[in-house]
C-alpha cells in the first residue's frame, strides 16, 4: 500500500492548533467523521484513546502515529497533521511532538494495518523529510512530501 492509497490532500492538515494530545484525537476524530459520515466521532475517538492506553503512539523525532481500527471503516482513512505548536504526546524519546499521521482500519485489516504502520514509521524516520515537512507551510506540498515515493 502507499501512502496516496490512504491520505489525500483533503486530510493533509497545516497549523492545527495542538493543545494536548487528546484534543488532538478528539480534533481528528471530528474531522473524519464530517468527511466521512458513516463513522462515528466518539467511537473514533474512544478507540484512539484505548490505543494510547496501550502505548504512545509517538514514535520519537516530533512524529507520532494515532491509530486504531473501527468496525465503522471499510478501507484505511489516514490524516496528516502538522500542529502550529509541539505538544507532550508521551513519545519514546520524551520529545514533543509536531508530526502526526493518524491511521483508521477496517476491524479484520490486521496485516495491511501492520505494513502500512511499518511504511509510515520508515517514511518518518527520514530526518530530511522531516525537516522539510517542518519548513513548509502548504497543504499541497505537505501532500506531496508525504506520498511521494522518492522521499522513502
Amino acid at each position: 500500500m502507499q501512502i496516496n492509497e490512504i491520505l489525500t490532500l483533503e486530510r493533509t492538515l497545516f497549523g492545527v492548533p495542538g493543545g494536548s494530545k487528546k484534543r488532538v484525537l478528539e480534533y481528528f476524530s471530528k474531522f473524519i467523521s464530517q468527511q466521512n459520515p458513516q463513522l462515528d466521532a466518539e467511537e473514533i475517538f474512544s478507540r484512539l484513546i484505548a490505543r494510547e492506553r496501550l502505548g504512545s503512539t509517538g514514535i520519537g523525532d516530533g512524529v507520532a502515529l494515532p491509530h486504531c481500527r473501527s468496525s465503522q471503516c471499510t478501507e484505511a482513512v489516514g490524516t496528516f497533521i502538522r500542529l502550529r505548536d509541539k505538544i507532550d504526546f508521551d513519545a519514546i524519546d520524551g520529545q514533543p511532538v509536531d508530526l502526526i499521521f493518524l491511521l483508521l482500519v477496517p476491524e479484520e485489516a490486521n496485516e495491511a494495518h501492520l505494513q502500512t504502520l511499518a511504511l509510515l514509521a520508515e517514511r518518518f524516520s527520514n530526518e530530511e523529510l522531516r525537516k522539510e515537512l517542518r519548513k513548509t507551510d502548504q497543504p499541497e506540498q505537505l501532500y506531496q512530501l508525504i506520498s511521494s515515493p522518492t522521499n522513502a
